[in-house]
Order: structure tokens, then C-alpha cells, then sequence
């Protein structure tokens, strides 16, 4: 029995690393700009939206209307606001070492010293994270996934995905990564499970802002890519994204307000 543990192991591990391999490789592929037969060129960043629409459809109509958000507003409904907000404190405070090192790699040093005080003090003093000590140091929580550090080297966001939400190829590999850091490496299953269940329905009691205006939506599906995609330039440029200037749509609109400005002249 031991021998076919330690196989299951291994097996799993070569399994995941193959993954990821093939995951980083198909951020490469699909980088570039696809064209169809007659010559024009569709969404680079979406070219698997055949599979991502009816998944969206499934996952925004039926999986959020009829079981997270459900469950979502039962849960801050009927969880203490105290006991609610400590549960979560601990479930990010668990994202403290991920982010640690990935501000490292992205050489934000201060910002990395910043994320080391707030996991030593919020685990000791602040009970494992339930309570946050470190906002009184003004060591506030920016959470910094290793998804940002592909995108900070340039490595595009890849091919848009919908798993159980907006993601992308580069931002699934990023997470796959981030799970490998301690101390999320040696959680086990059902610990992790209910981490992973807490950050859901917190996630999802955020955006009850926003639903009412997904739902006016003229294409709520494209309406949450753009931006889906808007927020990680966010995130990557830390809140400065380059202002990226469209030289085809002022040309367009300089021809515009010549042809206006000789309507002015005849008149």
C-alpha cells in the first residue's frame, strides 16, 4: 500500500508539471493574432469564445443564480459580521507568502518587507490572521499573484477561459504556481476546500454592486471579458497602465473634422 501511495505521489506531481508546461506553451501559441479565411482578424484574446459563451451562459444564469448567490447572501445574512470578516482575514492571510515572493521577482522590495510584516504580526499577534494588526502600521494587504509576474515580463494574458468565472490561460497557470507556495503546498483537501469556499463567497458578496449593471448589459459576456481584461493591465501596472494611443481611430477622426471643416468653408 505504501508503494502504490508513493507512486500515486509521484505520478501526480509529473502530471502537474506536464500540465503546466503545456499551460505556459499554450500562452506562447495563442499570443498571437488569429485571422480568418477571408483575411480579417478576429479577438486575440478570445478565440475560444464558441466554448466560453455557452460555459459563461451556464456558469452566470443557472451555477451563480441558483447556488452562489444563494448561498452567498445566506452566508452574510446569517454569519456574524465579526466571526465573517475573521474567517476571511485568515483565508488572505494564508496569500501573505505568495506574495512575498512574488513581489521579490518583480524586485518590489519594499512592498515585499511590507507583506513579511504583515504574515509575521497577523499570525501571531492577530491569531493566525484573524484579526489584522498590521492595517494599524498601515501595512495594508496587496495581494500579488504570480500571474502579475508572468505580465510584468511581458508574457500576454493568453486565450480568454471561463472556469467558473473570468480568468485567462496566464492567470490559470499564475494560480497553479501561487498553490505551490507554502503554506497553501501542505493544506490538506478539506482545510483548503473551505479556505477556497470562504474567498467564493466573499468574492461573490462583492460584486452584488455590480449585477444590476452586468445585467443591463447590452452582452454581459462581453461586457465581463473587457473588463476582466482591463483589470489585470490594472493590477500588472500596479493602478498606472500605459496609455496606449489608437493611431487608425485619430487618423480616422482627424479626416472626420477636415471633412467637417470643409462643410464649414462652402458654407
Amino acid at each position: 500500500m505504501k508503494v502504490a501511495a508513493i507512486f500515486c505521489q509521484l505520478f501526480n506531481r509529473q502530471a502537474k508539471k506536464i500540465v503546466t508546461v503545456l499551460l505556459v506553451l499554450f500562452i506562447t501559441a495563442c499570443s498571437s493574432t488569429p485571422s480568418t479565411d477571408d483575411g480579417s482578424t478576429s479577438d486575440s484574446n478570445d478565440p475560444l469564445e464558441s466554448i466560453n459563451r455557452p460555459l459563461w451562459t451556464f456558469t452566470w444564469d443557472y451555477a451563480d443564480k441558483y447556488v452562489l448567490k444563494p448561498a452567498s447572501e445566506t452566508y452574510v445574512e446569517y454569519m456574524p459580521t465579526g466571526f465573517r470578516t475573521g474567517l476571511y482575514n485568515v483565508a488572505l492571510n494564508l496569500n501573505e507568502p505568495s506574495t512575498i515572493i512574488n513581489n521579490l521577482l518583480q524586485g518590489k522590495f519594499s512592498d515585499a518587507g511590507k507583506s513579511t510584516g504583515r504574515f509575521v504580526l497577523n499570525s501571531t499577534i492577530g491569531l493566525f490572521g484573524f484579526f489584522d494588526p498590521a492595517s494599524d502600521f498601515d501595512w495594508m494587504r496587496n495581494q500579488e499573484e504570480f500571474g502579475e509576474v508572468l505580465g510584468s515580463y511581458g508574457v500576454s494574458d493568453g486565450p480568454y477561459l471561463i472556469v467558473l468565472g473570468p480568468s485567462s490561460v496566464r492567470e490559470e497557470v499564475g494560480d497553479y504556481v501561487d498553490s505551490y507556495y507554502w503554506p497553501l503546498a501542505i493544506i490538506d483537501f478539506w482545510p483548503n476546500l473551505f479556505r477556497l469556499a470562504v474567498l467564493g463567497l466573499e468574492t461573490r458578496a462583492s460584486l452584488a454592486d455590480q449585477e444590476q449593471i452586468i445585467n443591463d448589459s447590452i452582452d454581459p459576456y462581453e461586457f465581463v471579458k473587457n473588463a476582466y481584461f482591463q483589470n489585470m493591465e490594472f493590477k500588472v501596472y500596479d493602478g498606472n497602465p500605459p496609455i496606449v494611443i489608437d493611431n487608425e481611430y485619430e487618423d480616422e477622426i482627424d479626416s472626420f473634422l477636415d471633412e467637417l471643416d470643409e462643410l464649414d468653408d462652402l458654407d
